[in-house]
């Protein structure tokens, strides 16, 4: 394949390829969120003292949808078969471990993420799963500057341009994780909760690589298709940064304030070129990464 200047391109990969057992890592997820779901229809979410399989329920589906969107990038990391490995195993190994300190400790009535007063076992768990959640940010960091360089970005340019704006959502998603932690919960002052600005910025690695991806698809110039995609990842950066800030006032994100009302502007403007090169899907399309300049 070439590309518009007619320099030589390898074939580039395909979503998931050589991810099954990511894959079946975030499965796993959704199963675990099922049984969770069910709990709490029978039984309610609150378990004496402090746990809550309601939270476990959430945990257990945002992971599982994180590791599928993970594995369905990775393969346009161009890292090498060892250190795509080394990634995979050690993310799997991590979150089964999140998954069942956080469904087990749940359900046994323990916040696995706060333990005050419990028994020496719980204790360690909690610890253990603060290490655990360091090495998931320590590794995805890992992951994440690899699509920062050239070589990835040969593979599929304007899908890398897309993934490149969903890793820097994600790593202000681990900043909000981070300041959960060093805040003992997720709210912040009256009405301000982190958990908006923690889940919103992990769903950048779907929406934003999905305009990029039908970018491909279209029959526009380079030029255009990156603009789409800019707009886009641009958009939803500045709806995270408003969020972030509103949360750190205080305040909560559903008011009638400028901030709020600038993060769902921005949110509606990143998803907008999505719903323009949805309509523009047409006889025209043309094979994923070919640019007609």
């Amino acid at each position: 394949m070439r590309n518009g200047k007619g320099q030589e391109r390898k074939a580039s990969p395909s979503f998931f390829t050589g991810e099954k057992w990511l894959v079946l890592t975030g499965l796993l997820g959704f199963l675990l969120a099922a049984i969770c779901g069910v709990w709490v229809i029978l039984y309610g979410g609150p378990v004496f003292p402090k746990g809550d399989v309601l939270k476990a329920f959430s945990f257990n589906a945002a992971l599982g949808v994180f590791l599928l969107s993970t594995a369905a990038i990775l393969p346009f990391t161009a890292l090498g078969n060892k250190s795509r490995a080394l990634f995979r195993w050690s993310y799997i190994v991590l979150a089964l471990y999140s998954y069942a300190a956080e469904t087990v400790q749940n359900f046994r009535g323990v916040d696995p993420r706060f333990v005050k007063g419990g028994m020496p076992f719980d204790v360690w768990v909690g610890s253990i799963f603060t290490f655990v959640a360091l090495l998931l940010i320590l590794f995805y960091l890992f992951v994440a500057v690899q699509y920062f360089r050239p070589k990835a970005y040969r593979l599929r340019p304007e899908l890398i341009v897309g993934i490149r704006y969903a890793m820097l959502a994600v790593l202000l998603s681990f900043a909000a994780g981070v300041w959960i932690s060093f805040n003992n919960g997720r709210l912040v002052g009256l009405h301000g909760s982190i958990i908006w600005l923690h889940g919103l910025g992990f769903h950048a690695l779907q929406v934003v690589p999905f305009i990029a991806w039908l970018s491909e698809r279209t029959a526009l110039t380079h030029s255009a298709r990156k603009a789409f995609i800019h707009l886009a990842g641009t958009a939803y950066l500045v709806s995270l940064v408003a969020v972030g800030w509103q949360t750190y006032l205080g305040h909560p994100v559903l008011e009638w304030s400028v901030l709020p009302v600038l993060a769902f502007v921005s949110l509606l403007i990143s998803l907008a070129p999505g719903i323009v090169l949805l309509r523009r899907q047409s006889d025209q399309t043309v094979p994923a990464g070919k640019a007609i300049l």
